[in-house]
């Protein structure tokens, strides 16, 4: 690299620094660059290395469960890309039904597990693990409170009382203008959806966006007065989680979101920072209903790309693999 190219870079950042830090800051940063321009000089520093190689907008792994979920969250950079020392953190699974996890209506439990073995080793203050189950509660969280009771018994939770949410106000609801949100998600600094990859009657598929219901306390009313995939969107407003997991080590293909239905088992985990991105991915990638659907044919992931809530041209999108075994 010339070192009049570099000169140039360095003044272009000097002039944006001055008007960024103070003094004192000023004078560390023109001595990290004076290291920089030195060390490029000499060819100690190449353009290759300068050069920084984009995260992926999505990470795929093919794997255990446990194991794909670490490697497609390592992916994006690790678990402390999204989790800071001192976080509290929000996993929101799939745990709305009481079936086994062959069934594939639930999140499996050592994905569960895993996530948040890594919110506490990235130094999370707070884990919870949370869903507004459809059946018995206890029922429907204990495959993964099983899995994560070598952390403690205060990690996973069924929140089926009015009193654990709070009124939240939808400015840029279209359709739902507001509803009662978990206290704990209002309060957390990270959320993490993980739900299980699923049809669903109403809305094509159950993934990331749909998942956000579970966090609600009267999602019905987003059935019967509401247009439902508007709504859903709606929510995604509010509800934006920092990371997304889809686990689809098994898919329920048919008969979503309750079974029993057709389950494939693609032993497949996908992650990425942006939901519909996850979501839209997850539709391109696997058969729905015993055929292939792109991710424009599902309402909600249609509209939330038009609103600029995240994107489905996943073919623009930068995709890395892994396939562990």
């Amino acid at each position: 690299m010339h070192n009049s190219l570099i000169e140039k870079i360095l003044e272009q950042v000097e002039q944006a620094l001055r008007t960024a830090l103070s003094r004192r800051e000023f004078m560390r940063s023109q001595a990290k660059g004076a290291l920089l321009l030195t060390a490029a000089s000499s060819g100690l520093i190449t353009p290759l290395m300068l050069q920084a190689s984009p995260v992926p907008d999505i990470g795929v792994a093919v794997g255990e469960p446990a194991e794909s979920v670490r490697a497609a969250i390592g992916i994006l950079g690790g678990m402390k890309a999204f989790v800071k020392s001192g976080d509290k953190v929000v996993i929101k699974p799939n745990m709305s039904f009481s079936g086994s996890v062959e069934d594939a209506t639930n999140t499996h439990p050592q994905i569960v597990r895993e996530l948040v073995r890594m919110s506490k080793e990235a130094g999370a203050s707070r884990i919870r693990v949370l869903d507004h189950p459809l059946r018995p509660s206890e029922k429907c969280i204990q495959g993964a409170k099983d899995a994560c009771r070598i952390f403690g018994d205060d990690i996973v939770h069924a929140l089926d009382n009015k009193e654990f949410y709070r009124e939240v106000k939808i400015s840029q609801g279209a359709s739902l203008k507001e509803t009662d949100v978990m206290r704990d998600v209002l309060e957390a600094d990270v959320l993490i959806a993980a739900p299980v990859a699923k049809t669903h009657g109403s809305t094509g598929v159950s993934l990331s966006m749909k998942g956000m219901m579970g966090l609600i306390w009267n999602r019905s009313i987003m059935h019967w007065l509401y247009d439902l995939n508007t709504s859903i969107v709606d929510l995604c407003t509010i509800l934006r989680p920092k990371l997304v997991i889809i686990d689809a080590s098994r898919v329920l293909t048919t008969h979503g979101p309750g079974g029993p239905g057709k389950v494939i088992t693609p032993r497949t985990v996908i992650a990425s920072r942006d939901m519909v991105a996850a979501d839209a991915t997850t539709v391109k990638m696997f058969e729905w209903y015993g055929r292939s659907m792109e991710p424009s044919q599902v309402r909600h992931i249609k509209l939330a790309h038009a609103r600029g809530l995240g994107r489905m041209d996943i073919r623009n999108l930068n995709t890395k693999k892994v396939v562990l075994s």
